[in-house]
């Protein structure tokens, strides 16, 4: 299965993105999926998760202000982002754990590719 992520661009502080991961080749409705970042220097970070039964994790970082959902008619898993700062500033990548709950995403998953992601550029 590959994953695909989109929706990224450059947008002003306070502003919203919805990011898009999309899954072809097969389904991951049966996978936890989980959104990292990396900015430039720093190590990728565990964004959001969202179990196969649709619980969600958030980093402190974006609690109240970032949003992970799922379609799994749609077989994608999406990342509503409000109220973005300069400090969200990362390339974003979606990957599927290894299993169906929270806990199988982090440590991320040593298997599949991380895909080029989508690069989010917040200015001031």
């Amino acid at each position: 299965v590959q994953l695909q992520a989109s929706g990224g661009g450059l947008v002003q502080a306070g502003g919203s993105l919805r990011l898009s991961c999309a899954a072809s080749g097969g389904t991951f409705n049966f996978y936890a999926v989980g959104w990292y970042r990396q900015a430039p220097g720093k190590q990728r970070e565990l964004v959001a998760g969202i179990s196969s039964g649709g619980s969600t994790n958030y980093a402190d970082s974006v609690k109240g202000r970032f949003t992970i959902s799922r379609d799994k008619t749609k077989n994608t898993v999406y990342l509503q982002m409000n109220s973005l700062k300069p400090e969200d500033t990362a390339v974003y990548y979606c990957k599927r754990g290894d299993g169906n709950t929270l806990a199988a995403l982090s440590p991320p998953s040593p298997f599949g590719s991380w895909g080029q992601g989508t690069l989010v550029t917040v200015f001031s």
